[in-house]
């Protein structure tokens, strides 16, 4: 049977704690819904922190080392840390988890973009924190930066680490952009890649533009790894896509608030297990998480720093 990694995004950067009572806050909530998707089938949990008072994405560390350390013990998940990190955040506060913790896999984003969530205003009026209706308003006029030159540094700290990136991809030109990191030296293949659909300011989430994206990598990158996820309704549609295709899939409450239309998900979990129903009825067994790491070519459990 053919073998898929699927990855859960526990909490994210983007949703914020008004739009659902379900979405994780405290390190304890994000680690319990890490264990939970592990218990799904996930193979991978990519992990954001929060400020467990207010909800808002942290870059403290000591989050991260908090999450990382407890899905460690509970779990033999690969744990992604995020160098996305929350809108607005430095560069070195987005990398400083991976310097501290050396994980095994860490989200490194492709290139800049202009990363929208103001549109969600149209939809949420009432916010139970100051903080919310400010974040997501300053996003009409936001550009997620991600330049040659954060890509090089990050890159550096990474190989320093033998951390695996996980390359988002949220808009064909990404692709240029890593191919040329390639040819200079600074990022070593196979890469993986992770395709990020639906994002107002990045590609639309389509079957045409998912094989445009793949036909334009293996044009400009040749063999590699690869997993799609895709914001809001998008997000089934486009693993399953991703599934018929040979590819991974990512799915989770950073990336969805809902399990069908009109039902919240109340974990990540949940969407875990509905995917790998998916797989299944399409002949694709999830992979393990040490299956994962063969896949993937990671370093191993035994070698991070949490």
């Amino acid at each position: 049977m053919e073998k898929a990694i699927i990855t859960a995004a526990i909490t994210g950067g983007i949703h914020t704690p008004s739009m659902s009572p379900y979405l994780p806050i405290t390190p304890q909530q994000i680690i319990d819904d890490a264990v939970g998707a592990w218990q799904a089938e996930a193979a991978i949990v990519h992990i954001h922190a929060r400020d467990p008072e207010t909800g808002k994405p942290s870059s403290d560390p000591g989050l991260f080392g908090e999450i990382a350390s407890q899905i460690k013990k509970r779990t033999d998940l690969v744990v992604c840390i995020t160098t996305g990190g929350g809108l607005g955040q430095t560069t070195e506060e987005r990398v400083a988890a991976v310097k501290i913790y050396s994980p095994e896999l860490a989200s490194l984003n492709a290139g800049s973009l202009n990363f929208a969530l103001f549109h969600a205003l149209d939809a949420y009026k009432e916010f139970k924190q100051d903080w919310e209706r400010a974040y997501l308003n300053m996003t009409e006029d936001y550009i997620f930066p991600n330049t040659f030159k954060t890509l090089r540094e990050f890159n550096q700290h990474f190989s320093k680490e033998g951390t695996k990136p996980e390359f988002e991809i949220y808009d064909v030109g990404m692709i240029n952009n890593l191919a040329f990191l390639i040819d200079r030296g600074h990022v070593k293949k196979p890469v993986y890649l992770q395709f990020v659909m639906g994002i107002l300011g990045g590609i639309q989430a389509t079957m045409n533009n998912l094989q445009f994206l793949y036909n334009t990598a293996k044009d400009a990158i040749g063999d590699f790894q690869w997993s799609v996820c895709a914001a809001g309704k998008h997000q089934f549609k486009m693993c399953t896509g991703a599934l018929l295709m040979g590819g991974n899939a990512r799915v989770g409450l950073e990336d969805n608030l809902f399990l069908e239309k009109g039902v919240k998900a109340k974990s990540s979990a949940v969407q875990v297990e509905k995917i790998v129903r998916i797989a299944r009825e399409l002949g694709v067994e999830p992979a393990t998480s040490d299956e994962a790491r063969q896949i993937l070519n990671l370093k191993g459990l035994d070698k991070v720093r949490f």
